[in-house]
């Protein structure tokens, strides 16, 4: 018997209850896996919320998290690919991350290679797949781009920034505090705005003068995305990929984007850029090399036994988390 992180029902941080979770043998086209570390992303606290997101959660008592390091214990029928003793790591569903050990569909699992670290990986790989995809082919980002990210200090952003500066872009970011705007500036955002300080749209126009951002990745949602859409430069587009601060109101494609000029906005979810194993192991690769040049950093500044997830989404929730989170099974 392994100990999880159980659901019983949707809602805050505290109802995840720390009990035992019975795991089987790993069934046909599976491989049992113990976790050494695992992500903690902010759709994780849409999930255990009943937050609205493109991935359902499991009929209670369930298990939440989709992404973690570890080493395989076992392999069902059919799997050819691992076998017991091999490192791995996954970063989409099925959902049951947040506990010690857990069958896993082979098809979806990563090798990890020799070079990196379990913690760096359950930092990176979601966020760093997701970044990824964004940045080259939700909207691919060239070279002189101006563009805007938000919650430029989080663990999402802090990547976003680097790879883009890293990509010859012009970046703007938002961001709640005065040191986060640092943090974020020391990260490869040439222009942090604090949004209670400044109006991030006119420092939008005033960096591009006048003429609006290439893209926005935006992950606040309702509190900014009609702003966002303001900042946009004609034929602009609004990669809406997450909504911290709630579902935005409809969008009206004739007064919204029509008239701000024939604008594009796209609700991008990782697990549609992931569907094939061939795409996700590609993307994989280019990562895995992106780390090793050193241009993106897992930047872990919260490590939590698993037995305190409660308190790492009592942290992240919280708005005051710069960078990423670890659970440490």
């Amino acid at each position: 018997m392994t100990k999880a992180q159980v659901i019983h029902e949707l809602g805050p941080p505290e109802v995840m209850r720390w009990e035992e979770w019975e795991v089987p043998p790993p069934g046909e086209g599976e491989v049992r896996l113990r976790h050494t570390a695992i992500g903690v992303n902010f759709a994780d606290t849409y999930h255990r919320g009943g937050i609205s997101h493109p991935l359902k959660v499991p009929p209670q008592p369930c298990v939440i998290g989709f992404e973690a390091a570890g080493v395989v214990e076992d392999v069902g029928a059919g799997v050819t690919e691992f076998k017991a003793g091999d490192r791995a790591a996954y970063a989409v569903p099925p959902l049951g991350s947040y506990a010690q050990a857990r069958n896993y569909p082979a098809d979806k699992l990563l090798r990890v290679p020799g070079d990196m670290d379990d913690k760096t990986l359950a930092a990176l790989l979601m966020k760093g797949l997701t970044a990824q995809f964004l940045l080259h082919r939700t909207y691919a980002v060239q070279p002189g781009d101006a563009i805007l990210v938000h919650a430029a200090a989080g663990a999402m952003g802090l990547i976003l920034c680097r790879w883009a500066n890293h990509l010859g872009a012009e970046v703007i970011g938002t961001v709640s505090t005065p040191e986060k705007a640092e943090i974020a500036r020391d990260a490869g955002c040439h222009h942090p705005v604090v949004r209670s300080e400044e109006d991030f749209v006119s420092k939008c126009r005033e960096v591009t003068g006048g003429k609006g951002v290439a893209v926005v990745y935006e992950s606040i949602g309702r509190d900014t995305l009609q702003k966002s859409l303001d900042c946009l430069r004609l034929l602009g587009v609004c990669a809406a990929y997450g909504h911290a601060s709630g579902p935005p109101e409809p969008v009206d494609i004739i007064q919204d984007l029509g008239a701000r000029g024939s604008l594009f906005i796209t609700r991008p979810a990782y697990l549609h850029y992931m569907a094939e194993r061939d795409q996700m192991v590609a993307a994989a690769e280019v990562l895995f090399q992106t780390i090793r040049d050193g241009i993106i950093e897992p930047n872990i500044n919260y490590e939590y036994p698993l037995k305190d997830a409660v308190k790492a989404h009592q942290a992240i929730e919280s708005g005051m988390t710069t960078g990423a989170s670890v659970l440490l099974a």
